[in-house]
């Protein structure tokens, strides 16, 4: 197959000119936001949280940008070899991984402690995407095409349950799942696979692992241990709360600067974020964050080529999905399960996927006239 990496057809400039600036303006003000978030995190103060974000997204964004101008056949071409890459780097985690809090997750990579994960929450969509590319409409149901996508999407989701990681399996399973469920497979098989997870649901949580059992029984009711499991979700409840309508100013939440709030600077940042900025604030990062998906969504509708169309429905389903799970778990409504709210958590490889992911979606918006044979 031959393409070009950065392709003749258009200059740089011209390239550049095709930006979806409105997209690329709400990835740079998340990252603006997450970085004055970190600051908060660090008690006001370029501690490491909030030095090592900062460099990190000065390093990813350009990235990202630079990465954007690589032809959307590139992305498409390097699929298969993009998530082969990645499962390595599963198994080689598994087993020779960076061990941290009971977890190995981490390859070590000198420059970075890289968690091959959620690189994979990119990976498995990309992979997807070229799969179903040439697969016929009236193929998909068919027992061999169905067979392949679930062995794609069950090898890194056993993967990363081992390390263990139940959380970041569910959210790499969704975001593979919505790009299967795109391509016209009969939702038959979705029902048969909700009625039977229903039905394996209390078998299923004998395989839990202690700490897992214990944040559903949390979940259910965090009254039951609250200064053990439940600590973080009624703090978190509390500082959301305190809020108010308008905040109590940057660098004045109480519930985080009194230290009430643990893991403030990963999964529950969108707590301080709130407590400080109140209903108004949050609104306002809701808003920019449905923007975000809104435009991803858009190029894919104007893609001529279905394999951008798919990459770009699943990874703005994908966002969304992460957004809802991270926002849900710090108000109660869902378990604690180690989900980074997209650009404002703590976390280089989160941020390095998500910034990749937006570079392939800005690829398919420069070359969106382009089909793909």
């Amino acid at each position: 197959m031959q393409f070009n990496s950065i392709s003749s057809e258009q200059t740089i400039f011209q390239k550049f000119m095709n930006f979806d600036f409105i997209l690329l303006f709400c990835i740079f003000l998340l990252g603006v936001i997450g970085s004055f978030a970190m600051y908060s995190t660090d008690g006001g103060e370029l501690l490491f949280h909030s030095k090592s974000h900062i460099s990190k997204f000065l390093v990813f964004f350009p990235m990202m940008i630079i990465l954007s101008f690589f032809n959307i056949r590139f992305w498409h071409y390097t699929a298969y070899i993009f998530y082969v890459i990645v499962l390595i780097l599963l198994i080689w985690a598994s087993l020779y991984g960076v061990k941290a809090s009971g977890s190995q997750r981490w390859v070590d990579l000198y420059f970075i402690n890289l968690q091959p994960s959620e690189l994979m929450k990119v990976a498995i969509i990309v992979c997807l995407a070229r799969y179903y590319h040439r697969v016929q409409l009236d193929k998909v149901n068919s027992f061999q095409n169905l067979l392949t996508a679930i062995v794609i999407l069950i090898l890194p989701m056993m993967l990363v349950i081992s390390q263990p990681d139940l959380g970041t399996s569910i959210l790499i399973a969704l975001s593979g799942l919505v790009v299967i469920w795109l391509t016209g497979l009969n939702i038959k098989y979705f029902l048969y696979s909700f009625f039977s997870l229903l039905i394996s649901a209390p078998f299923a949580i004998a395989f839990l692992q202690d700490y897992q059992k214990l944040r559903i029984l949390t979940f259910l009711n965090p009254d039951r241990d609250p200064l053990g499991a439940g600590y973080q979700i009624i703090q978190s409840k509390i500082a959301v709360g305190s809020g108010g309508f308008t905040g109590k100013g940057f660098l004045k939440g109480t519930q985080s600067y009194l230290e009430f709030l643990p893991e403030k600077h990963t999964d529950f940042i969108f707590t301080l974020f709130a407590e400080e900025h109140g209903f108004l604030g949050s609104l306002g990062l809701l808003i920019i964050y449905i923007t975000l998906i809104y435009r991803v969504i858009r190029i894919g509708s104007i893609s001529r080529s279905f394999f951008a169309k798919l990459y770009c429905y699943g990874f703005g389903s994908a966002i969304f999905f992460y957004i809802t799970v991270n926002m849900s778990m710090v108000l109660g409504l869902l378990p604690i399960v180690g989900s980074p709210l997209p650009l404002l958590s703590y976390g280089g490889s989160s941020m390095l996927a998500t910034m990749i992911g937006f570079a392939i979606v800005m690829s398919a918006k420069i070359n969106h006239k382009q089909l793909i044979a």
